[in-house]
């Protein structure tokens, strides 16, 4: 059954209940009765010449609607005829009446409009319904700020008008490769989008399309950290994050050794994990105290090098972690703890924990991911505290994206952490510690694969002004139980969502379900007869109120998708879904950036040739060209 909107079902029309349509239809039949009757007495006096002893008038020759029945009684005998007609004349009046009543009632009983509530209320999303939802201004004209989740084909102008939500919800969007996600959702959003921002741009296409606009007329500071880029990369050094001599140095240093003793979110679940991580935590802690004293800053190409470079001499390693003097001329408790418990570990066992460790850092081996890990143009503090927004792009090469998938993901681990770490109270109420909000846009967010981090930060991070929107191609990409399993925190915590045409049974599924049920009319006739005959004995009309799926599983995998003409072109959007929690589905329209004039001219505002740097703090190794070069430096601070 199709709709106005394009597929399912439209929104079922409101009725008044039963006794109320009964009661109207009753009122008509009496209202007929008494025109009925009042055209009959008016009959009755005009044939006796408005007589003056007739009587029951209540204006000039006008006379009460029912005074023909007391003329019948007292001048039956005299006007027979008369009164016989007049009778005559009112009983098929009546039969009128009544028939028409009958009438009523059967259409009444057999229209079919769907009552609602009987079976479910579901219905597509009219202006008014978007607008309550927050995803459209009251007035067309009126300026709507926030990150685009689609468009709405207006019936009215016949135009798509654009649906944002700026609140501190999240966004959470199943859209399939090649769907026109990109066009539709990201590069709108990011050319206009004004606060900060953190975007894992796969190919540098988002970079190249929106940085320019972003710097030069949203007045962001643009950062783009590229791994695998020789220059013009902004750099940054997780190890120069944490905040030696306080009290969160423990956490931040137990923070980076778990997300690297866990590069694909498994969790720390076998022996040698859980070792090398409290390997890698000590280990950390000694590094950063040594590079201070030196007057430099840790770095991650230091940790491999102290483990990859002791050879057979390891155990003194451990020796001079046990007792180098970090903090007040004494040994930090932690990394004495752990040394002492690795000099004491048999030598085999050690040597696979060393080798555990060693194993995970073998993306710094790489002279350029390095030298890119050595330094940092900026801290994890700028992202929002700074005079101008900062917009953030991670850049990755798809021939790279394995193989620099830790990297990435210890970077916005830390930097969720570190954005939802305070809130700050004022007169009972929580007050902004930030100067600008942060929309973290993760497209191919599955392609992480697991966040912890995320999706805890989900159920609170809004209330820090970290706004989340990401993007998975199905619903089975986070419901695996190697990924967040089907009891996850993702769905429940987003919003918004929002749908393309699904590959997936699966997802159909979900956003069948997340329509909601409508009523819908069933008429059934029966015949009974003769198969051969003239003229069937006798016809009879059933009509049945049912439920049925707003949008059908098969009817969302057949949401039109971009229509293109020959030469690959495309000339009109498709179709999508929109859910808000708690309102009205919302049956929409993609948005298409290179169909619009504004986002043309902003797309091509040329991105710099260089990244923005904010900080220009530097290690004493500012670029790192080989593991072997800075062996001795390595030696000596551990010897």
């Amino acid at each position: 059954m199709s709709s106005d909107t394009g597929i399912g079902v439209s929104q079922p029309e409101k009725e008044g209940s039963a006794l109320n349509r009964i009661l109207l239809n009753l009122i008509f039949f009496v209202v007929i009765t008494v025109i009925n009757s009042a055209a009959v007495t008016q009959w009755v006096a005009h044939q006796l010449h408005y007589h003056p002893t007739l009587g029951g008038q209540f204006h000039d020759h006008y006379y009460y609607p029912w005074s023909w029945v007391f003329w019948a009684e007292t001048h039956w005998h005299t006007h027979h005829q008369l009164m016989q007609t007049a009778l005559t004349g009112f009983a098929t009046g009546m039969a009128l009446a009544f028939t028409i009543f009958a009438i009523g009632r059967l259409f009444i009983r057999r229209t079919g409009k769907a009552v609602e509530g009987l079976h479910g209320t579901a219905h597509w999303a009219s202006r008014k319904d978007i607008v309550t939802a927050g995803l459209l201004p009251t007035k067309p004209t009126q300026p709507h700020p926030g990150v685009y989740v689609g468009g709405w084909y207006n019936p009215k102008t016949k135009a798509v008008e654009y649906c944002r939500h700026d609140g501190p919800e999240h966004v959470l969007a199943f859209a399939p490769t090649r769907s026109g996600k990109g066009v539709g959702l990201v590069l709108p959003t990011l050319l206009s989008w004004p606060g900060s921002c953190i975007v894992y741009d796969l190919k540098g296409e988002n970079w190249a399309l929106t940085a320019g606009w972003r710097q030069q007329h949203a007045n962001n500071y643009c950062l783009k950290f590229d791994p695998t880029a020789k220059e013009g990369c902004a750099r940054f050094n997780p190890l120069a994050e944490i905040r030696l001599g306080t009290d969160f140095e423990t956490k931040d240093a137990q923070n980076i050794a778990g997300m690297i003793a866990d590069p694909e979110g498994k969790g720390l679940n076998d022996h040698w994990a859980k070792t090398s991580y409290s390997l890698l935590t000590a280990l950390i802690l000694h590094i950063c105290y040594v590079r201070k004293a030196e007057g430099t800053t840790a770095n991650m190409g230091d940790i491999d090098a102290v483990l990859t470079e002791s050879g057979d001499d390891v155990e003194a390693v451990f020796k001079a972690m046990k007792e180098y003097p970090h903090h007040d001329g004494k040994p930090h408790p932690l990394v004495a703890k752990e040394a002492e418990a690795l000099i004491k570990t048999p030598e085999k066992e050690r040597g696979s924990i060393i080798s555990t460790a060693v194993s995970f850092l073998k993306l710094y081996n790489d002279p350029v991911v390095r030298a890119n890990v050595s330094e940092s143009h900026w801290e994890i503090d700028d992202l929002m505290n700074l005079e101008k927004p900062v917009s953030l792009y991670f850049v990755v090469p798809p021939s790279d994206r394995d193989r620099l998938l830790p990297l990435i993901r210890l970077m916005i681990t830390m930097i969720t952490k570190k954005l939802t770490e305070k809130m700050e109270f004022k007169d009972g109420k929580s007050v902004a510690h930030y100067k600008h909000r942060m929309l973290m846009l993760l497209d191919e967010f599955a392609s992480m694969k697991r966040l912890s981090a995320i999706e805890d930060a989900l159920s609170f991070s809004a209330g820090y002004g970290v706004k989340f929107y990401l993007i998975i191609q199905d619903v089975d990409q986070i419901d695996k139980n190697e990924m967040y399993g089907r009891e996850n925190g993702i769905m429940g915590n987003c919003h918004i969502r929002i749908a393309y045409a699904p590959n997936k049974q699966s997802t159909a599924d979900l956003l069948s379900k997340l329509s909601g049920v409508t009523t819908v009319i069933k008429k059934q006739i029966t015949t009974s007869g003769k198969r051969h005959s003239l003229s069937l004995g006798q016809v009879s009309e059933s009509w049945q109120e049912t439920s049925r799926p707003l949008i059908t599983a098969d009817e969302v995998m057949r949401l039109p998708a971009m229509k293109k003409d020959k030469s690959g072109v495309v000339t009109e959007s498709g179709h999508m879904l929109i859910f808000v929690a708690g309102q009205v589905p919302v049956y929409g329209r993609q948005i298409l950036y290179f169909l619009d004039p504004v986002f043309q001219a902003r797309a091509k505002v040329i991105a710099p040739t260089s990244s923005d740097r904010i900080s220009m703090a530097t290690t004493t190794l500012p670029a790192i060209t080989s593991p072997a070069a800075h062996a001795a430096p390595a030696e000596e601070a551990f010897a």
